[in-house]
């Protein structure tokens, strides 16, 4: 098939970690399980959920300066394949986006480091000094993540049918919009799986981004 543009998750797809959110609960030694279920099961605005765990971090450290939170992401590394597969598809014209509700100081600096056409990702309000003060206005809603994909599509005037998106979450199948396809790439969760099966689309169960390749283009292999 055609393939005008892909369109990456992060978070557990193109760099190997659980959760940029969750990176900075285990910085200052918080939990929010209890907070995720309910958010996952819609009882929770994004807009609540973050603000719930700013609330947790601050009664950890009261003042948290941006420069804290981006040493949360000291130890991140890209997924294996991420750098070769998203300069491959560029080498073909292909449109590479980011489509992200993880914290966008660390999914910005990969989408920098990959030299991707387009990004977008959650964050916070910090005041005039760099100290945190609570969550942005939600620009990603991990639910439905295929508004900013359409986005996409309409401003780059693409064909949806040779759209592509790849995400690891059940939430991340709101990404697959009209005629768009979605692989399912290392599910983070047991509820993930069961989605991915539950709708059919492909999946690949191992952490090597390369082996996107011969799904999106028909039996090829990534050289």
């Amino acid at each position: 098939m055609a393939v005008e543009a892909v369109v990456f998750d992060c978070d557990g797809v193109l760099i190997d970690n659980i959760s940029s959110w969750w990176a900075i609960h285990e910085h200052f030694g918080t939990r929010n399980e209890e907070m995720l279920e309910k958010f996952l099961n819609k009882e929770i605005t994004e807009e609540e959920f973050v603000n719930h765990d700013v609330e947790e971090w601050k009664k950890v450290q009261s003042e948290i300066h941006r420069d804290d939170i981006m040493r949360c992401y000291s130890g991140v590394k890209l997924m294996p394949g991420a750098r070769e597969v998203v300069n491959e598809l560029q080498s073909r014209g292909i449109f590479v986006a980011i489509v992200s509700s993880g914290v966008d100081l660390l999914i910005g600096t990969i989408a920098n480091m990959l030299k991707v056409d387009d990004w977008a990702a959650n964050g916070f309000e910090w005041d005039e000094d760099g100290f945190l003060m609570k969550g942005a206005p939600t620009k990603v809603y991990s639910h439905d993540k295929g508004i900013m994909v359409e986005k996409l599509i309409r401003i780059n005037k693409l064909n949806s049918e040779n759209v592509i998106s790849v995400g690891d979450s059940s939430t991340d199948l709101s990404m697959k919009v009209d005629k768009s396809k979605f692989i399912g790439f290392n599910p983070a969760r047991e509820r993930a799986v069961k989605e991915f099966k539950r709708a059919g689309v492909p999946i690949v169960e191992n952490r090597n981004l390369r082996d996107l390749w011969p799904i999106m283009f028909d039996g090829e292999e990534l050289e």
